[in-house]
């Protein structure tokens, strides 16, 4: 039965079919029309995520590092971020992007729901804060089933117009099991995955312009220079990001401070 694609609503078809997890059959359907290919009913996800973070995801510590980097001059030079200005990190994990923001003296906040906040105890988000300048959401869109839905909850949850994301992409027709990776058939946990042409698609839908360079995508609604993003989250950021760490206050040592006064008052710091 030809289900339609959440995408563009478009009907999604059965392009192949492979294993997961070692032992359950997946069905990969694709819309022809915007290029979107997910996994069919990925019925095993309780299994998968028994441990939130998969054990093959080796570049964890690195990708953040990196990504930190790149949001740091993205924020500082397009966006007008010094400091001031709130941001929700989606489905943050650990909490080690949330971290390392806050290192560079920008106001990050975490929200995961199937995750421990490790990293960033302390600062889990309040939807009743006010407006976030942005929602970053790393590794995350490859996990969901319906992503458009997930990227409008996450702007109204954090009443902001900009949403920043990693997925790797493809292009033409959909990667055979063996010369892609990024299937990651051994974890289950990857079953959606994206053209350039769907993530424009899916914009477009959402009333938003798309970004996309080095790895990093954005949807917003306000009017940026595309030259200018390129730079900010390309090579230009390794020469940028000391002069930014320069001219922001890192909140290492104001975090600790305020940590400490939390428990000293009997303050739960949760999670």
């Amino acid at each position: 039965m030809e289900e339609a694609c959440p995408i563009c609503y478009g009907k999604m078809q059965l392009v192949f079919k492979s294993t997961v997890l070692c032992r359950h059959e997946a069905m990969f359907d694709s819309c022809p029309s915007c290029g979107f290919l997910r996994v069919r009913n990925p019925h095993w996800l309780d299994e998968a995520y028994s441990n939130a973070i998969a054990s093959t995801d080796t570049g964890l510590v690195m990708r953040n590092i990196g990504i930190a980097r790149k949001l740091a001059v993205l924020f500082y030079i397009v966006m007008g971020g010094r400091g001031g200005d709130r941001y929700l990190d989606a489905a943050g994990g650990y909490g080690m992007l949330t971290r390392l923001m806050r290192d560079y003296g920008f106001d990050f906040y975490w929200a995961d729901k199937y995750c421990d906040n490790l990293m960033a105890r302390g600062f889990e988000f309040n939807r009743d804060s006010g407006f976030c300048n942005a929602v970053t959401a790393f590794e995350v869109m490859e996990h969901l089933e319906n992503p458009g839905q997930f990227v409008i909850e996450a702007l109204l949850q954090a009443k902001s117009d900009t949403f920043i994301f990693s997925t790797e992409l493809f292009e033409g027709a959909p990667p055979s099991v063996e010369h892609w990776w990024y299937y990651s058939l051994e974890t289950g946990q990857h079953i959606a995955f994206f053209q350039r042409k769907t993530l424009e698609i899916l914009a477009k839908k959402l009333g938003m312009r798309f970004f996309s360079a080095n790895g990093l995508h954005m949807f917003t609604k306000r009017n940026i220079s595309p030259l200018l993003f390129r730079l900010c989250v390309g090579r230009a950021s390794s020469v940028m990001e000391p002069l930014v760490r320069k001219l922001l206050k890192s909140r290492l040592i104001l975090d600790n401070q305020l940590m400490i006064n939390k428990l000293r008052n009997g303050q739960e710091v949760i999670r």
